[in-house]
């Protein structure tokens, strides 16, 4: 049972930005494994069940790669030799059978800094990016987009949404469509920023982060819709 993390978790993670090395993580590998590893896969699997209860196919799978990613930094990515332990924990629970992130999906990121609770899909791939601009071009579509992301953000002053991406119209879209704003976005997810102390306590974590994700369910119901018409290259 999910019991919340530990108040040694966050000073790990801030231990980590001071020794981002592979032989300081290995010397306290077992620290990562009982502050980080151990709660956040007993925090999938009682979380996961709770979001099963506003869409019953959400993958809530507690494996590295699943639900949960990986301590170590992608090596292709920009920093990753100097940095090469990631200093915030990322939880994802998605929908749909294509990849996790590039599906509409329940997200979860903390750090010493922040607890950060997202919906939908935070970046586009090439597929995705083609799906979800052939979705919009479609006024009611458009237009019931921009209506959800008004909605969610009057439940609470505190959630909101991505900032647009690019500066020109892709082709079939133009400045007097309306909501043709929606076509410069590379994600479309919305977010709030909550303090990283709440994952200390288990019941509050749990009831606070369901609460947000049912505000938001009506964007991962159509990011999720949008996502079934990926066309994969």
């Amino acid at each position: 049972m999910f019991q919340g993390f530990s108040k040694k978790t966050l000073p790990f993670l801030a231990a980590i930005t001071q020794n981002n090395n592979k032989e300081w993580f290995t010397a306290h590998k077992k620290e990562y494994e009982e502050l980080i590893l151990e709660p956040s896969r007993a925090f999938v699997v009682e979380m996961g069940e709770h979001l099963q209860a506003l869409e019953s196919t959400i993958h809530a799978e507690p494996k590295i790669n699943k639900s949960l990613y990986r301590i170590y930094r992608d090596s292709r990515r920009p920093n990753a030799i100097a940095m090469p332990i990631k200093e915030r924990i990322g939880v994802i629970f998605w929908q749909g059978n294509s990849k996790r992130m590039q599906s509409s999906s329940f997200y979860l990121h903390f750090s010493p800094e922040e607890l950060y609770v997202a919906v939908g899909v935070r970046w586009f791939e090439k597929p995705m990016l083609d799906a979800f601009r052939e979705y919009i071009k479609d006024d009611a579509r458009r237009e019931k987009l921009a209506n959800i992301l008004t909605h969610i953000k009057a439940k609470d002053s505190a959630y909101t949404h991505l900032e647009k991406g690019y500066k020109r119209y892709p082709k079939g879209f133009s400045a007097d469509m309306k909501y043709a704003d929606l076509s410069l976005y590379k994600g479309m997810a919305t977010y709030k920023l909550l303090d990283a102390h709440l994952i200390e306590n288990g019941d509050k974590l749990i009831d606070t982060l369901y609460k947000i994700y049912e505000d938001m369910l009506p964007l991962q119901q159509l990011m999720y819709e949008i996502s079934l018409r990926v066309k994969e290259e």
